[in-house]
């Protein structure tokens, strides 16, 4: 583990066995970037992270793992975009993908695999999310895997509603002269939405083949739902290089939890595959919207493994 500066700031950096990271746990609790030194000496990227001239407005930085806290995606409240409406009928304001990929965190745990990150709350958060609690993102490395935990405490006198998740951006190709046609992926769902963006409903999505091509673009703005297992494979056609991505410890996660296929479009050089709670607009739907009593706490664990 080694500190080193990056566009005026200071990154973190791990190398466990033939894997590096590289993180900034204080700013949103981002996950920059993860590479593997390969046997000839060659790398390849996992986890994609730009170019970038200046590191101002993380947030919308198009790489990493941004954090989605408390809701992924964007809500609605009664067709408006940007609101939502707590359980006392109050309607407050919440960005896309919530609060917490554009806030400040405190480290709390720094080690040789890894880290915790705590949540610190500004004033836009607190009148978006008007709660007492301690949110917390904890990263733990391995030679060819990584697991990160999500976990909301509540230290208030009444429940709190929370739907988070992940917005991995994975290298795609990830070999020279490769393209998303050469990679497929394969998502155990029993059914699929989208969300009509005018008025944040649900509606059903597209019929997909168990293993479909990266390169279909019916996969795109996808929640896959209702999932058989808690593993999602993708990788190259007839190779050897996959990547698994696993919801939870338990072999069939909550019925509505999803995973969301996207990118930004086909010169773009990463493909999202996003594990969330629920789908977008879940304090209005209440499909995956999760309430944590007083004095309890909730966890989302992913794994991302290239084994």
């Amino acid at each position: 583990m080694e500190k080193i500066p990056y566009l005026g700031h200071t990154l973190t950096r791990w190398q466990v066995g033939p894997s590096t990271f590289l993180a900034l746990p204080e700013k949103g609790a981002r996950l920059m970037n993860w590479h593997l030194t390969l046997g000839d000496g060659s790398v390849r990227d996992v986890i994609y992270w730009p170019e970038l001239p200046a590191l101002d407005g993380i947030a919308r930085v198009r790489g990493g793992n941004p954090i989605l806290f408390p809701f992924c995606g964007r809500t609605f409240d009664h067709g408006d975009i940007h609101f939502w409406r707590d359980d006392n009928a109050v309607r407050r304001p919440m960005p896309m993908h919530g609060l917490a990929r554009q806030g400040d965190f405190q480290v709390t745990r720094l080690d040789e695999r890894g880290f915790t990150a705590q949540f610190q709350p500004g004033e836009e958060a607190r009148a978006a999310y008007p709660y007492d609690y301690e949110f917390t993102v904890s990263y733990r490395f391995e030679p060819l895997s990584l697991f990160v935990e999500l976990k909301l405490r509540n230290l208030d006198a009444r429940p709190i509603p929370w739907s988070a998740g992940h917005h991995f951006y994975f290298t795609v190709p990830w070999r020279e002269g490769r393209t998303r046609a050469d990679y497929f992926i394969r998502i155990p769902s029993r059914a699929t939405l989208r969300q009509d963006l005018e008025r944040g409903q649900l509606h059903i999505g597209p019929r997909l083949a168990p293993e479909e091509s990266l390169a279909n673009k019916d996969l795109l703005d996808v929640f896959h739902t209702n999932l058989k297992s808690n593993a999602i494979v993708f990788g190259e056609r007839g190779g050897e290089d996959k990547i698994t991505l696993r919801l939870g410890p338990d072999r069939v996660p909550s019925k509505a939890a999803v995973v969301v296929t996207w990118t930004q479009d086909d010169g773009a050089p990463f493909y999202c595959v996003e594990p969330w709670m629920g789908p977008a607009n879940a304090p209005e739907h209440t499909t995956g919207l999760s309430h944590v009593a007083p004095s309890e706490t909730q966890t989302f664990l992913v794994e991302v493994s290239l084994k």
